[in-house]
């Protein structure tokens, strides 16, 4: 599902009890002739456009927050999905199928982004502080020594997630099928939701289950953190690319002098090479 950076802001400045306020829909009024005729066809639309989506998820109202003041939001992004500000201006997910698999495409991108700018993030402090070998960075992990040759490595990747997307697809393409929670005579299993297995394995406290907060709260705050983690790793990428550098290095030489260290003196340094 296509959505701005704009989204962010339109969310961040929202207070706590609006979306809570936006929680339980409401209704309507009722419409007569070709109105009426009109709202079933869109109802209809934004009934398939969702069914499937989350079976624990409540969608949010009309006056939910929307990517820019006064915009309507297409009629597929009726505000049961996580994150959803009303903005697709392509219409890439007015197809039913096409929105529900960007929807879960994107929670499997944002989760592993933030495991990624975590993992780039915590290895260069701990070299920095001396905890691991110094010098290390995560744009040339790819050509140290380990415990097993790069073509073992790379097979038992593969392998152990070629098994875990496996599941996660079929789940996908059956929810419910992939049932990994134990059963015990006095505990009501979770009720199936594709991308949130939810359980003792991966929600012990019942946090996705509505507490301690609304089950929309919290996802929309899982996935506006896995669109700016994205974001993140995308400019650390830039960072390796252009400076050679980790993005530690570059946040302190930016604080030492931000006058001469930013994105347009990188942008110049880059022209005057390809000039001489």
């Amino acid at each position: 599902m296509a959505l701005s950076a704009g989204s962010f802001a339109a969310c961040s400045l929202q207070p706590r009890g609006s979306i809570r306020a936006c929680h339980a829909p409401r209704a309507p009024p009722p419409l007569q002739g070709a109105g009426a005729a009109s709202s079933t066809r869109t109802t209809g639309l934004r009934t398939n456009a969702t069914k499937g989506v989350s079976a624990v998820c409540e969608p949010l109202g009309p006056d939910r927050p929307i990517w820019f003041p006064g915009a309507t939001p297409p009629p597929w992004l009726d505000g049961s999905l996580p994150g959803d500000f009303g903005f697709d201006p392509l219409g890439l997910g007015s197809e039913p199928e096409q929105l529900r698999w960007f929807a879960q495409a994107e929670l499997i991108h944002g989760r592993w982004a933030m495991l990624a700018a975590v993992g780039i993030l915590i290895p260069d402090l701990l070299s920095r502080w001396g905890f691991i070998d110094a010098g290390f960075s995560w744009y040339d992990a790819g050509s140290r020594q380990y415990f097993a040759d790069p073509w073992t490595l790379f097979i038992s990747q593969m392998a152990l997630m070629g098994w875990a997307e496996g599941r996660r697809w079929a789940d996908l393409i059956n929810p419910g099928c992939v049932d990994i929670e134990p059963t015990f005579p006095n505990r009501k299993k979770p009720v199936p939701d594709v991308g949130y297995p939810g359980g003792l394995w991966f929600d012990w406290a019942n946090w996705g289950r509505g507490s301690p907060e609304p089950v929309m709260v919290l996802r929309t705050k899982e996935i506006k953190n896995g669109r700016l983690a994205m974001l993140a790793f995308l400019g650390f990428w830039f960072q390796a690319v252009y400076t050679g550098q980790g993005p530690i290095d570059n946040l302190l030489a930016h604080l030492a002098d931000p006058g001469h260290c930013n994105v347009f003196s990188v942008r110049a340094g880059l022209t005057l090479d390809r000039l001489v």
